[in-house]
């Protein structure tokens, strides 16, 4: 457990989990800590035995620290403190704890409480803090199947939700598409070259000056129009100087397409010449 302070929660909730009330905490940085002491009350497990297994756990023992916890049921005129510290497990690892419990070891008239809490207890108390939902009762799957307003506006952004995830997902493969076409047409473009007649055309070095001029016109090209511009500047390159590969430009004209590429780019954003 960490050394230092305890930690000063931002938000404190209670949540009723079928009639049992369970004590969270969100810290300043959006962390949620749940107290372990009430939990081994409520499931009639020793708090100092479960303290002495977190601690000797690798994970759980790096994760828990004490937070200062706020008790609602005090009497106003009571002299007891209204807040105390507390070890807290994170969240996260609330599951873990509680697997951790060998529900054939607790008293009978618990262990179908315990095995409640390790099947549930981590959804309702997420849903507290995420969805502002403080009570396992009903159950939100049960409400979703209702044919309220609320209910079935929450299934079409659900809906919505899905399709917007699968169309990312659909350009983005789009996209790795367009590259690896690219790819391959340059490897084509290289054997294409080494078929002809290397005399002709411009050096290797020349090819990859034009090679990059393209893209940079095709990258500006993209940035303003959202699209894959690379397939449209190699054809307009193609079609002005006749021919089917930028590797296959007469080296005599070297010096027009790079200067025509240049006024292309400078066109568009006015950039100094490649």
């Amino acid at each position: 457990m960490s050394e230092e302070k305890a930690l000063v929660p931002v938000e404190q909730k209670e949540v009723e989990f079928y009639g049992d009330h369970l004590i969270a905490v969100r810290s300043q940085g959006g962390s949620v800590f749940v107290p372990v002491r009430p939990i081994c009350d409520l499931l009639g497990v020793n708090f100092d035995g479960q303290r002495r297994r977190i601690n000797r756990d690798p994970v759980l023992s790096e994760e828990v620290m004490s937070v200062v916890v706020t008790t609602t049921d005090i009497d106003p005129s009571s002299r007891r403190p209204r807040t105390s510290e507390m070890l807290a497990i994170p969240l996260d690892y609330l599951s873990g704890f509680l697997f951790g419990i060998n529900a054939s070891r607790v008293k009978e008239e618990v262990r179908d409480r315990l095995i409640r809490y390790q099947r549930e207890c981590y959804k309702v108390l997420d849903e507290a803090f995420r969805e502002g939902r403080l009570t396992a009762e009903p159950s939100f799957d049960e409400l979703l199947t209702g044919d309220s307003p609320a209910a079935m506006a929450y299934r079409i952004a659900t809906a919505l939700q899905v399709m917007a995830r699968q169309q990312l997902l659909l350009e983005s493969r789009i996209d790795q598409h367009d590259s690896q076409f690219a790819a391959y047409d340059e490897r084509l473009e290289a054997i294409e070259t080494q078929l002809g007649d290397p005399a002709r055309y411009i050096t290797q070095d020349q090819a990859m000056q034009l090679s990059q001029a393209v893209k940079t016109v095709a990258m500006k090209l993209s940035k303003a129009s959202g699209r894959n511009e690379y397939g449209g500047v190699y054809g307009e390159l193609y079609r002005k100087f006749g021919i089917t590969s930028y590797k296959q430009l007469p080296a005599a004209k070297f010096d027009e397409a790079m200067n025509w590429l240049n006024e292309w780019r400078e066109g568009i954003e006015g950039d100094v010449p490649f």
